[in-house]
């Protein structure tokens, strides 16, 4: 969404607070996000979760996460070692609730009020089921066909009901966690950035990319992702995650990250990919 921390915390001063006509947003006062940007990081914790260093964490984003929290603790922050006991759990809990959404969000576009419509449908039957088959790609598709599989009435509590279970403990782990720091460090997905074209037809594999952030959208915590020295002239993210409403630390350690190192200017050569 933006170039920089400082883009983001300006974007944020403008798409922030509460809307009246959204029953989601929440009345809270007005920030500016700018303002805490160049504050110093003394005595801020880090918290670094030992789960996210599991076996599918490849090495070389291991080692540039560990030079991202060597850089910070070298500007004066605290670095504590944390755990999420729940936090492999995080991937199939939330494939589960997601789709479900999915698949109860999207039923609405059959091509009669919503959605796309089919040319000449033959009966009301081969209009829904024509319209959205042509409206909807392979990925919404297999979503919603996985959303209404355990939302069924035989599958329902064996598998939506234990979803939510499982976001519940999800959400408490990070609670427990922000009990001894401020905000946690680790790695956006376990790889690189793919190169073009690659795993496209590998569902599976682009779910486990989502490992290490689909926690954070479970417990419904605020997230950044910034880069961190890449690997082999591919990207490298690094995640930053917050307590509730804590998007202006966020904002604030990334810019100071960003200010030391300068690897959000760095552009990987095309052509090698």
């Amino acid at each position: 969404m933006g170039l920089s921390a400082e883009d983001l915390a300006m974007l944020l001063n403008v798409m922030a607070g509460s809307d009246p006509r959204d029953s989601t947003s929440v009345a809270r006062p007005s920030e500016d996000f700018t303002s805490q940007l160049t504050m110093p990081l003394s005595g801020l914790r880090i918290g670094l979760p030992r789960e996210f260093n599991d076996g599918n964490l490849s090495a070389p984003i291991a080692a540039s996460v560990a030079e991202a929290a060597a850089t910070l603790e070298q500007l004066g922050a605290k670095l504590v070692d944390v755990s999420l006991p729940h936090a492999g759990m995080a991937i199939p809990a939330y494939y589960v609730v997601a789709s479900a959404e999915a698949s109860s969000n999207l039923s609405r576009y059959d091509g009669v009020r919503f959605g796309h419509r089919c040319e000449a449908p033959k009966d009301l039957a081969d209009l829904y089921s024509r319209s959205r088959a042509e409206g909807f790609g392979a990925e919404v598709q297999r979503r919603i066909l996985v959303g209404t599989y355990v939302l069924s009435a035989g599958y329902y509590e064996a598998w939506y009901r234990k979803a939510q279970q499982l976001r519940r403990l999800i959400q408490t782990d990070y609670a427990q966690a922000f009990e001894t720091v401020d905000v946690l460090l680790g790695p956006t997905t376990p790889s690189t950035a793919f190169r073009l074209g690659e795993n496209a037809d590998d569902p599976l594999t682009m779910y486990l990319s989502d490992i290490y952030t689909t926690g954070v959208n479970l417990a419904g915590l605020p997230g950044l992702s910034m880069p961190g020295r890449a690997v082999g002239n591919l990207p490298v993210g690094l995640q930053l995650i917050g307590n509730y409403f804590g998007e202006q630390r966020l904002l604030q350690i990334a810019h100071q990250y960003q200010k030391q190192t300068g690897w959000h200017l760095a552009r990987p050569a095309l052509a090698e990919l």
